[in-house]
């Protein structure tokens, strides 16, 4: 395990046994998706405490992790996540820009969960310690916005547009895999996946033999990212029938 996920693992610890020892909730910042996913697998919280995940709406990639002592309602953890909205005005900045205009303002990346973009309006989710100093916000690069405060329940989730394929495979190798997602070559993905290019399950992986399974997550940077919704029978020759998505 690295030492990373060792930390994440005790400060989980500290944050569940506070939970318990103060019987309140208690709770990490953003996680990123593979932070989240050691957590889920790695961490077992105190006795009398639950641990629960959520980022500002179902499905979000970053979350927070909530600590809760028995009998707190699960409901307590959506007030502790808050979103605002922002217009933009002769322009339409993307997910990079606002990103890097947040950060660049002093905000830290784990104080902010998702960024939301639709059009020239985009929705960013925040821990509330940082609510006042994204409500001031009123420039994202060249572009003028304006930001307002949203209840979670009015959040519309822009629907993500994905390329559905389908391909087959000698195996589960994750070469292999990335090959007929991206529609590479073998030899290329390899070096690619050796070079520190490729994440799987939002972790960085250079292991080109490395196994995948049904619903692993898949990014190559430079190429895209996509998930591996099914993996089917076999043809004649031996050789698997995969069903993915990718990302456009």
């Amino acid at each position: 395990m690295h030492s990373t996920d060792q930390e994440l693992l005790r400060r989980a610890e500290d944050l569940s046994r506070r939970s318990v020892k103060k019987w309140e909730m208690t709770c990490s910042g953003f996680l990123t998706p593979a932070e989240s996913r050691v957590l889920r697998s790695a961490f077992r919280p105190e006795d009398h405490c639950e641990m629960v995940f959520f980022g500002g709406y179902s499905g979000a990639e970053r979350c927070v992790a909530f600590f809760l002592p028995e009998g707190e309602a699960q409901e307590a953890v959506a007030d502790m996540i808050r979103a605002v909205r922002y217009q933009a005005f002769f322009g339409e900045p993307g997910h990079r820009d606002y990103l890097g205009a947040l950060l660049a303002s002093g905000i830290s990346r784990d104080r902010l969960g998702d960024i939301l973009i639709s059009g020239a309006e985009a929705t960013v989710f925040c821990l509330p310690g940082v609510l006042g100093h994204l409500l001031t916000l009123d420039r994202i690069g060249k572009v003028h916005v304006r930001a307002e405060e949203i209840p979670l329940r009015t959040v519309e989730v822009p629907e993500r547009a994905v390329r559905e394929l389908s391909f087959t495979v000698m195996s589960l190798r994750l070469d292999a895999v990335t090959a007929g997602m991206f529609r590479l070559s073998r030899s290329s993905c390899a070096e690619l996946i050796r070079a520190g290019l490729m994440s799987l399950n939002y972790s960085v992986c250079d292991r080109v033999d490395a196994p995948v399974r049904e619903g692993d997550t898949l990014s190559l940077r430079g190429h895209g990212k996509g998930v591996l919704t099914e993996v089917g029978g076999q043809s004649r020759k031996g050789r698997l029938f995969i069903k993915a998505e990718v990302y456009v």
